[in-house]
């Protein structure tokens, strides 16, 4: 089958590999139908985190159960299921309290000679557990199909920055970041009732997608002038809620200063650059600082209803689809941010 790997800073190729098959008793073949591109994919692809040359590549998808072990009982063939970013075995300590990202047992696609996300199969282990089943999925169409996709990831990664920057009905809040999570920040912060959401972005088109998802208020500015804009807008008070989705020192500096006193900071863009955290800061302002990686397999089932409900739809954030053949088109795009996120269809 066809896979794509990573051969070097900004080398994306297509290699045939072996098709999977089962090995172990607890695992399921999948067929990929949709999968994409992340903005966490453009550090390794531009250097600035390590990957061995070869590797498999690609987190985010969904497809189709083709064949599953003599284990597994929670997914037959035939279904179509989401897939997180992340594996993980369900019955842990962590994941028993809903933090699945964190399992014991856990690990990224593409690793421990499974398979990755951006190919045509997927091998994939603890079946029973590490994905979420769509129900009659055979009904819906290629939009919805395009709105359940950042389930996988960006969407369930928005909704978590919101979470822990404690938004609720009622909530002033700073979006630092105008990727795709930055994006899906917005729409999940309005979800939670937000009555104001300001989105810092650089970008019309960009811009234009916070907008349509739920912003209220648009910082076309950076460092300084993006903190004393937002300040201004809040009679100098600042947020309740700053959601920083880049991981760069820039974004952090804004989260910093545009969350008011008593405020919180959720945070889940990959750091990367980025200096210490200032405790004095955080502790003369009474601010509280959460955030990490999301636990997708744990948010998907409270998302999934409205998703499939048409209330909470950020598809617009996909803005090219390539085949797999023609991935690397794909990570140039975005790397280049010509593109907000692009769709891969084996």
């Amino acid at each position: 089958m066809k896979a794509a790997t990573f051969q070097g800073k900004g080398n994306i190729q297509i290699r045939e590999v072996p098709d999977p098959v089962i090995q172990n008793p607890d695992e399921a073949i999948v067929r990929v139908t949709y999968s994409c591109i992340c903005g966490s994919d453009l550090w390794f692809y531009r250097g600035q985190s390590p990957l061995p040359e070869g590797s498999r590549i690609g987190h985010e998808f969904m497809g189709v159960v083709e064949k599953v072990g003599s284990d597994v009982k929670n997914l037959k063939v035939g279904d179509f299921v989401i897939a997180p970013f992340v594996i993980s075995d369900g019955v842990c300590p962590e994941c028993t309290v809903g933090e699945t990202r964190f399992c014991r047992h856990g690990m990224f696609w593409g690793t421990n000679g499974y398979d990755a996300g951006q190919g045509e199969k997927v091998r994939m282990p603890f079946a029973d557990h590490t994905v979420v089943v769509v129900p009659d999925a055979d009904k819906l169409d290629e939009h919805m199909m395009r709105a359940l996709l950042p389930l996988t990831d960006v969407l369930s990664t928005g909704h978590h920055a919101a979470l822990d920057a404690h938004v609720t009905a009622g909530s002033v809040v700073a979006v630092i970041g105008d990727g795709a999570v930055g994006l899906c920040a917005v729409a999940a912060s309005k979800r939670l009732g937000a009555s104001r959401i300001f989105l810092v972005s650089t970008h019309e088109d960009r811009a234009a997608l916070g907008k349509k998802f739920g912003a209220t208020d648009i910082i076309a500015a950076r460092g300084e002038d993006a903190i004393k804009q937002i300040k201004d807008a809040t009679e100098d008070l600042g947020v309740d809620a700053a959601l920083e989705c880049v991981g760069t020192d820039g974004a952090w500096q804004i989260a910093n200063g545009a969350v008011r006193i008593g405020g919180n900071i959720g945070f889940v863009g990959v750091p990367h650059g980025v200096a210490d955290i200032p405790v004095a800061k955080l502790f003369n302002n009474n601010v509280g600082i959460k955030g990490s990686g999301a636990s997708a397999l744990h948010y998907i089932p409270q998302l999934l209803p409205d998703v499939l409900s048409g209330k909470l739809d950020v598809s617009d954030i996909f803005t090219k689809e390539v085949s797999l053949d023609n991935i690397a088109e794909g990570y140039k795009n975005m790397d280049e941010r010509t593109e907000v996120k692009v769709i891969v269809r084996p």
